[in-house]
């Protein structure tokens, strides 16, 4: 339990720190990002693996391959419109001393982060943890339904 433990906290870190990054380069950057579908190189999850269109919780997402397994995924709601950034980063990478540094965020502005605990599934088989910054105060419930 110790070793969830200190993964969670190392996550927690990570989450802070890439909103931090992403306030510092400002709203414009990622504003070709705040509707779906977001410019090549994203790919909607759900056509590459046998995953549904949209996923409670999370949305409708898209990842740039080359940033598996961590991310950052991007979560539409039904409307389109970006409402989190989740990454997925496995549990034994950060017990083995791998950091994801640096990750890309869909949207400087951030209101929370929930963490939590993935047995795994399609895309990232391995245990791991989501990390998911929502965008705006109504993101979480959009994403709910």
């Amino acid at each position: 339990m110790n070793r969830f433990v200190v993964a969670l906290t190392s996550i927690t870190a990570l989450a802070v720190l890439s909103a931090c990054a992403a306030l510092a380069s400002g709203p414009e950057a990622n504003a070709k990002l705040d509707t779906m579908p977001p410019p090549a190189p994203y790919a909607q999850v759900s056509r590459l693996l046998p995953l549904p269109e949209f996923i409670p919780g999370l949305g409708t997402i898209f990842v740039a391959p080359d940033t598996l397994p961590a991310g950052p995924f991007l979560g539409y709601d039904r409307d389109g419109r970006l409402s989190a950034t989740i990454y997925m980063t496995p549990l034994k990478d950060l017990e083995g001393g791998i950091s994801f540094d640096d990750l890309a965020v869909g949207n400087s502005n951030v209101v929370s982060v929930d963490i939590y605990y993935n047995a795994g599934h399609p895309g990232v088989e391995a245990p791991h943890a989501h990390v998911v910054l929502f965008h705006d105060e109504g993101a979480k419930g959009r994403l709910a339904e």
